[in-house]
């Protein structure tokens, strides 16, 4: 488990590189900041030539992309915490603890973002549509670590077109587009990590099996009928109640609903033991969402998540060789978080006018994502299946007459 720390002072810089899914007008979705500001850029210059710098994933270091020169990132003396779930909550409704972003909204997908001042048109990082709108100012929450990004650009360029290519029932002509450069975005996408003690109350019934002899009848080779006995299992239910109490650290839940689910979770595991402090530094070249998913939302999904170990470790006290769970009663105790940027290299790409979103993880090259399907290929598939069963069919008939 974390350590559970009430101290929420926060004193990171402000980023303009922090994208802003608008957040849930309710107080618990302000900054954790104990000194507001309006700042809504940050750049990093280079010392020779004086373009911008850029973080170079899998590296410690701010690279330019003229000069090649390279900015050392300082280690962070800051330590990465939990936060006291219910103390947040209570100070966030206390407290007007914001910051000003400004940000510009595609109405394809929905996702909002960040942008410089007097930007009105640029491409979607989420769905690659065009965005023509005006910038507006949102308060949005800050993070406290993050994981840098790791794999390079071109690397999972190289992971997404093997994976593209080893799709099945995928369409001949989607395969082809492998082959052409592939425009990848790098976005770090917002999560909350949960850590609590439960304890659960439950009723149900233990199953134990035993056996019985049965008489049957059946039809031999020679088509006479005999009849036989075979052991057959029954189960005799127990009524049963308990308690169970379990530790959960770092249940992770997505905090967007930007991207889908199923696939982000897919993108997991993540080494969350290699979390590092937040800087502006790390997000340099790179955009990050905002979360849409508030901290009390979050933790009711993460309740979900935990629901099966704690069914799990219900089964086995109520013990024997089956179990049914009648209800459950889960308190929870001990509960912190925290507020965490996972790397993704994002893409989009268009099939017949509709569009579809692949992911890579940023750390592992792991590729996810959503595909058409070649509905001749699926039907050539079953004919050819049901060919086969046939002639097996046939196959064996013949043998039986001989």
């Amino acid at each position: 488990m974390g350590n559970n720390q009430g101290g929420l002072s926060i004193t990171d810089k402000s980023s303009r590189f922090i994208m802003a899914i608008t957040p849930p007008p309710i107080p618990q979705e302000q900054i954790l900041n104990d000194k507001p500001t309006n700042k809504a850029t940050s750049e990093f210059k280079c010392q020779q030539c004086g373009a911008k710098l850029t973080y170079k994933p899998g590296s410690r270091a701010l690279v330019c992309q003229y000069c090649s020169f390279e900015n050392h990132i300082q280690e962070s003396d800051v330590e990465i915490e939990e936060l006291d779930f219910h103390e947040y909550l209570r100070r966030a409704a206390a407290e007007d603890i914001s910051e000003e972003k400004l940000y510009i909204k595609c109405d394809a997908c929905g996702a909002e973002s960040t942008t410089g001042a007097n930007v009105i048109s640029q491409a979607c990082a989420f769905c690659d549509s065009q965005i023509v709108s005006t910038a507006h100012s949102k308060k949005i929450i800050k993070p406290r670590s993050l994981l840098p990004f790791k794999i390079t650009n071109n690397i999972a360029r190289e992971s997404y077109k093997k994976w593209l290519h080893g799709l099945w029932f995928a369409p001949n002509a989607l395969k082809k587009k492998a082959k052409l450069d592939v425009a990848l975005n790098g976005v770090y996408v917002p999560h909350w990590t949960y850590d609590t003690d439960t304890t659960s109350d439950y009723t149900g019934e233990r199953g134990e099996y035993y056996y019985v002899s049965v008489t049957k009848t059946r039809t031999n080779s020679e088509g006479e009928r005999e009849t036989y006995t075979e052991q057959e299992r029954r189960t005799r239910w127990y009524s049963a109640s308990g308690r169970v109490a379990n530790q959960f650290d770092d249940v992770l839940v997505l905090a967007s609903h930007t991207l889908p689910r199923k696939y982000t979770q897919a993108l997991e595991p993540w080494d969350l033991k290699n979390l590092e402090p937040y800087q502006d530094d790390y997000l340099s070249g790179f955009k990050a969402e905002s979360y849409q998913i508030n901290l009390e939302q979050g933790f009711e999904l993460a309740k979900d998540i935990m629901d099966d170990e704690i069914r799990s470790n219900i089964k086995q006290d109520i013990g024997g060789d089956d179990q049914r769970i009648h209800s459950v009663n889960t308190r929870y105790s001990n509960i912190s978080f925290k507020h965490i940027l996972l790397p993704v290299w994002i893409s989009a790409y268009r099939y017949h006018e509709k569009v579809y979103r692949f992911l890579v993880n940023a750390r592992t090259g792991e590729v996810q994502g959503e595909r058409p399907y070649s509905w001749i290929k699926i039907t050539l598939a079953i004919l050819v299946i049901v060919a086969l069963i046939i002639g097996g069919y046939l196959l064996h008939q013949s043998f039986q007459k001989q």
